[in-house]
């Protein structure tokens, strides 16, 4: 890694409900914009990955939610930054999403994961939920 490469801490959070998984859809106004993607955000230094999760998906989606297991780690290179990416299980405790830091979001079956576009960080992720390696 070059030192004008940017590193980025990133939490997101698998969230399954009745079989179905939550995803949220990027701002227009962010990076990788339009993109859909597992809900959470960049861990502030002070945090632990799972602090960052509890925060990002009260602030991005109004619920309270319990962090469990780590599922997958995963470190991508994008031009210009370096992401590296902890996703856990999650469940929420209280609460129903709201598209408060997201441009939307949606409960969907694995089935459908093909029908939407993710970030290429993700893609090793999506290859393990649609191959039935992760299941809640």
């Amino acid at each position: 890694m070059s030192n004008s490469q940017e590193s980025i801490a990133v939490s997101a959070a698998l969230i399954f409900h009745d079989g179905r998984l939550l995803i949220a859809k990027r701002r227009a106004e962010s990076h990788l914009a339009g993109l859909w993607e597992f809900p959470g955000g960049k861990r502030e230094a002070s945090e632990t990955f799972e602090e960052c999760l509890v925060r990002e998906i009260r602030e991005e989606l109004g619920v309270e939610i319990s962090v469990g297991g780590l599922i997958e780690e995963i470190t991508h290179d994008y031009p210009g930054k370096r992401v590296h990416l902890r996703f856990f299980l999650c469940r929420i405790l209280s609460g129903q999403p709201q598209a408060l830091g997201c441009a939307a979001f949606k409960w969907i079956a694995k089935s459908e994961l093909p029908d939407f576009e993710f970030p290429a960080a993700d893609a090793r992720l999506l290859e393990k939920l649609r191959s039935g390696q992760i299941f809640p």
